[in-house]
């Protein structure tokens, strides 16, 4: 979402500019670069519990909290961005330009990486950041755990964070799905975020990943533990997706057509229901209208005196969630967050499939072996079964395939980045997901009891 002070207020005149909008993330490969965002759970260290914060209990805002933690990160290399009265986040100067740290609905901590060149600073980048972030937050009794779902607390247990955009959400996601509350409060993902060089890369690279989002919400399945105890899904967080609000994610089939681009984009992000608009540095609650009507001139309640802007328009595309998402470079969405070296793996894996452009074609015609619908499928399937899902040939075979590509497109940028997939050959290999080898700890060491995972799986 923009910030106060930085929306484009030019108003929005006719579809091209919207195009525009998207298009101006075109890059020449030389500045093709790597943003990972990754979010994690907090929770109250068991040795700082007391009456008012029980071991392993979500932490508040306020006091001793989320709140208080951006504070203590406040510095002259990390200043504060506010939501009203409220600090919602930080926002990196200096040696940090290019990094931001927001917060999900419960208080989920989120790093936004800088644009970097290498695995290896994404690498380095997420070192810094758990390093930056352990002592204030065990200075006020929490640690953090990068897993997919939050495994033990229901959600009236978990606090909202003070941010007026989610207290819309909350309010409207009821209405459009039964796991909408569940995808904000408690899920936590990780994802790179990549660049194209002109339209048809662009395409080419959405056919692509798309398609194997599936395969890999299976490698990255992190999430087995609904309220204590195992529900039978790998990934409890890909399962809350299935019916979060389907008129803005999964895998539209317009994104595998022929025709597909920046104004088909377009198109469907115009029909996708608004949520707010930003004016005066607050948030109008429009949930539901239509943003292909308010630029047609039609009334719609809330709507009534404004002029939709450019800045308008780019916050609507920060509302979209397809596993795919198209803004001024393309997010892959599809994966628990995780164990370091898994995460940074993932980033390894899509930059390997997407920034060589012959390991890129290879990986076209490799996905387009198998008809559209059975990604779609599959989406629904690894949710439950992760890589015991039903594939032509198996997905320990397609997941082999796959990386021998990425490794081969991370081999030909001459980096040394291949070693980072490592673990995601493991599992291919056959290797228990992350969620299965919680599940052998929950069933034996743990003798049923879920809480030692955050302790384990903190950073």
């Amino acid at each position: 979402m923009s910030n106060p002070g930085e929306s484009n207020t030019s108003p929005i005149e006719n579809r091209d500019q919207l195009v525009e909008v998207l298009a101006r993330g075109i890059k020449p490969q030389s500045q093709w670069r790597i943003g990972t965002e990754h979010e994690k759970f907090g929770f109250v260290l068991p040795d700082r519990a007391d009456e008012g914060r029980p071991a392993f209990s979500a932490p508040p805002y306020v006091p001793q909290g989320i709140g208080a933690l951006l504070k203590a990160i406040e510095n002259n290399e990390w200043q504060p961005i506010y939501d009203e009265e409220a600090i919602i986040g930080l926002k990196g100067q200096g040696a940090q330009k290019g990094q931001s740290i927001s917060l999900e609905p419960a208080g989920q901590f989120e790093l936004s990486g800088a644009p970097v060149s290498t695995v290896h600073e994404t690498k380095q980048e997420m070192d810094a950041h758990f390093a930056l972030l352990r002592r204030p937050a065990e200075a006020l009794g929490l640690g953090f755990a990068p897993l997919g779902f939050q495994p033990l607390w229901a959600r009236d247990q978990l606090p909202w964070m003070p941010k007026s955009r989610y207290v819309i959400m909350r309010r409207y996601m009821p209405q459009v799905g039964q796991r909408g509350l569940d995808m904000m409060q408690r899920t936590s993902t990780v994802q790179v975020n990549l660049d194209f060089g002109d339209e048809a890369d662009m395409v080419r690279k959405m056919c692509v990943s798309l398609a194997l989002q599936p395969l890999i919400t299976a490698l990255m399945a992190n999430s087995p533990f609904v309220e204590g105890k195992p529900t039978g899904w790998l990934s409890n967080r890909a399962w809350a997706w299935l019916d979060t609000d389907n008129q803005r994610s999964g895998q539209p089939d317009l994104f595998f057509a022929d025709d597909f681009g920046f104004e088909r984009y377009v198109d469907w992000l115009l029909d996708v229901p608004m949520y707010f608009v930003s004016r005066d540095g607050k948030n109008i609650d429009v949930a539901g209208r239509s943003f292909r009507r308010w630029i047609a001139g039609d009334a719609q309640p809330g709507l009534e005196g404004l002029t939709p802007t450019i800045g308008d328009f780019e916050d609507h595309l920060t509302t979209a969630f397809p596993d795919v998402r198209l803004k001024q470079f393309l997010e892959m969405r599809g994966a628990d967050a995780g164990r370091p070296d898994m995460m940074v793996a993932h980033s390894a894996l899509w930059v390997g499939l997407l920034y060589d452009s012959a390991t890129l074609h290879a990986a076209e015609a490799l996905v387009k072996e198998q008809p559209w619908s059975v990604y779609q499928q599959l989406r629904n399937e690894v949710p439950r079964r992760a890589m015991e899902a039903e594939f032509p040939g198996g997905l320990h075979g397609l997941a082999k395939r796959v990386l021998a590509l990425a490794e081969q497109g991370l081999k030909a940028r001459g980096q040394g980045e291949e070693t980072y997939l490592a673990p995601l050959h493991e599992i291919a290999s056959g290797a228990p997901t992350q969620a299965e080898y919680w599940l052998e700890r929950y069933h034996n060491e743990w003798q049923g009891d879920v809480r030692p995972i955050f302790t384990e799986a903190a950073i």
